[in-house]
Formats: C-alpha cells, structure tokens, sequence
C-alpha cells in the first residue's frame, strides 16, 4: 500500500527521523492558515507547496512550487489543487490533486552550503536480504544518474541475523561525504530510518532527497513509502491510511469482492483461475499477436457471482473487445465454471463483445457442452492456442 507524502513523514517522525516539518490542506483557504502556522512554530518566511500524489517525479511536472508569501501561497495552491498533475510516473492523463502539503523552507543561508543526498531501504530480491541503496547524487534526476553513472549509487546488505549494525551508518556517512557534525547526523538519521523501515514491516522506503541543512542537520524533505498488505494482521491502524482515490477504481472494486485484478492497457480483457495460469494466459494472447487488458485471478472458486463481478469489471473497460476466459479444472470442476459462465451472462443481459471461453481438466467435455448447448453467443475451445488465436484475429 502507497502512503502520500505527509503519512510517510509522519511515520518516520514516530521512530525520531527529522523530517521537514508541514501541514496538509484541501483549499487554498486552508494552506494559508497552514503556512501562517508553520512561521509561528518554525520561523519559516518561505513556505513550499507540495502536491499529493502517489507518484513521484512531482517537481516536474509543476506540483512542487516556492512561495515567498501568503498571498503566493494561496494563489500558488489554488492553481496546484484541482489540476491533472502529469509527471513521468503517471499516465497521460496525470492525476487529479486533491491535496497539498505546506511545508517549511529548509534551504536557509548559514554557514555551510546544502547538499541533497538519495536514501532507500528496500529488499534485495536476489539475495533474500533487506538492503539500503544510497547516493551522493540526490534530487529530481536520481533516475538518469543510475542510468548515466551507476557508480555514484552504493548499496549495504544487512544480515538479518544481524541487523543493521553502527559499523555500516558509519560507512554510509563517510561514502556520502560528510564530517563533524553532519556525519554524526546522518548515522543517526540511517539507524531510524532503518527502524522505521523494520518495525512497519514496509517493503520501500524512498527518501529523496535527504537533506543537509546549512547547519549540518540531516533531515528527510521528501518520503515515498510502501506497506506491506500481508502486514496488516500486525498494524491495524495503517489500514485507515490508505487512499482510495488513489487507485484505479476497478482495481478497488475487484479488491472488495475478492478479485486479483490488475488494469493494463491493453484490448483483450483475460478471466483466468490461478495467478500462474493468468500470466501464461496473458504471454499467449501477446505471441498471438493480441493485448491483454488486464491481469484478473477469479480464484478456485469461480462461481456464477464472482465470474459474473469479473464480467462487469472487465466490461467497464472501452478498450475491450473481445474476452478470453481460461479456467483449469484442477481444484474446480470444469462444468460448474461453465454453469456459472451461463448463469452470468444471462444475469448481465448481453455481453456486448466477443467471449471465447477454454475450459480444460475435471469434466471439460461436460462443460464444453453444456455452453455449446446453451444457445449464447460464446465460443468454447479446448486448447489455450486455439483461444488465444481466436481471440487475436477478432482484435487484429
């Protein structure tokens, strides 16, 4: 689960990460109320605005902008809210801002000049180990620097028998650069942030960048975090962080009736039992020379009311035009999916695109018959291949 910026904040406030400090508002009204409160606690004349999205490259796409005032800070709020924010994490459309965050300046003159560092905390998938990835090279082109100079960005492993030691928050501040003051900050600022990563049993904690101050502080000026949903039996009170609007609404839906459901881009909407099988049948359509809509797993339990949901997911896609269902008969028997397969499509009315349904294992030839016989215009196939060709020739 993606948390915005400000929750991820605060999260890393709970376990001592100094964060810049800021409050969200809705309104233009409201952040100017936000901003005069940041100059009492903080001292700040410089206020930041910052759009809340679950994307990243904010910046440049306008959603990050400098006010100087309280009357820039309205005007500027009142032009980031509401707007279709498009950033090279989004779409084509961008996404809708429905929030910001007014956060203080911490870029003030001092004696020392401001560097901005690129923290992550992340699992390494090829060794099983959690792993912090970090950078001297922090900032809005963190992706071109591992593109154009891989050496600039160093990685620690911690052994999870164990843990991360004092040892490797000193080798991160000295390969950063720092001294004095500022190293002993950032050793600080890596063990919390390690904790906070640990204890909310997340699987990415993205900060960029992090900041040193002009006075040698280190401090986090911007989070990207993500929950692991499997944890959630351990953290009952991140559930109420999530944000829906947030997400593609089909994939909201699909989640409530207890569907797999992933939306892609694509003209073939795909209805499959088994996440393996889903991918296989997904490979297939491509090498046929289609495109998959979308990733749906209706489980071992394709019933006529869950295969019935999955229809008016699928159906609410304009991209659609034909649908292949691929069910196995290992775990379910085949004649009962086909029975639902019938029960659905007449509880709908009408499909209104082409449905090409493989059934194969326990009872195929009885399900084969039975939608053969049941006068709707479905076209039944036993082999993937055969389905798969169908279906592209029909999108071609």
């Amino acid at each position: 689960m993606n948390l915005h910026e400000y929750q991820g904040k605060e999260l890393l406030n709970n376990f001592g990460v100094r964060i810049q400090r800021g409050i969200v508002a809705l309104t233009p009204e409201e952040a100017v109320i936000a901003a005069e409160k940041l100059k009492n606690d903080t001292g700040t004349n410089w206020w930041v605005i910052k759009a809340q999205i679950h994307a990243g490259g904010r910046g440049k796409g306008g959603g990050v902008k400098l006010a100087k005032s309280l009357e820039e800070v309205r005007s500027i709020s009142n032009d980031i809210l509401g707007m279709h924010l498009v950033t090279p994490q989004t779409s084509k459309e961008g996404k809708l801002v429905r929030q910001i965050l007014i956060a203080e300046d911490v870029y003030y003159p001092g004696e020392s000049d401001t560097s901005e560092f690129y923290i992550s905390v992340l699992l390494n998938r090829s060794s099983g180990r959690n792993m912090i990835m970090y950078s001297t090279e922090g900032g809005m082109d963190i992706e071109a620097v591992a593109e154009d100079t891989p050496d600039l960005i160093f990685h620690e492993e911690i052994d999870p028998k164990v843990g991360l030691t004092s040892f490797q928050c000193r080798k991160i501040a000295f390969n950063l650069g720092l001294t004095g003051t500022a190293f002993k900050e950032m050793i600080e600022f890596v063990s919390a942030l390690y904790t906070a990563y640990d204890k909310t049993d997340s699987s990415l904690f993205e900060i960029n960048p992090v900041l040193k101050t002009s006075d040698d502080k280190i401090m986090a000026v911007d989070s990207k975090v993500t929950i692991d949903k499997n944890s959630f039996f351990r953290h009952k009170d991140y559930i109420s962080l999530r944000d829906k609007s947030e997400e593609d609404p089909s994939e909201v839906e699909a989640g409530e009736y207890g569907l797999n459901f992933v939306k892609l881009d694509g003209n073939v909407g795909c209805m499959v039992n088994g996440a393996g099988l889903a991918m296989a049948t997904m490979d297939i359509i491509k090498m046929a020379g289609g495109n998959p809509a979308n990733f749906l797993d209706v489980g071992g339990t394709a019933d006529a009311k869950r295969v019935e949901r999955a229809f008016r997911i699928i159906l609410k896609d304009q991209n659609v035009k034909a649908i292949l269902v691929n069910i196995f008969g290992g775990i379910v028997r085949c004649d009962r999916v086909a029975q639902g397969i019938v029960d659905a499509y007449n509880n709908i009315g009408k499909i209104s695109v082409p449905l090409i349904v493989r059934l194969e294992g326990t009872n195929a030839v009885e399900a084969k018959r039975l939608i053969d016989e049941s006068g709707l215009e479905v076209d039944s196939v036993i082999l993937l291949q055969d389905a798969a060709n169908k279906v592209a020739k029909i999108v071609a």
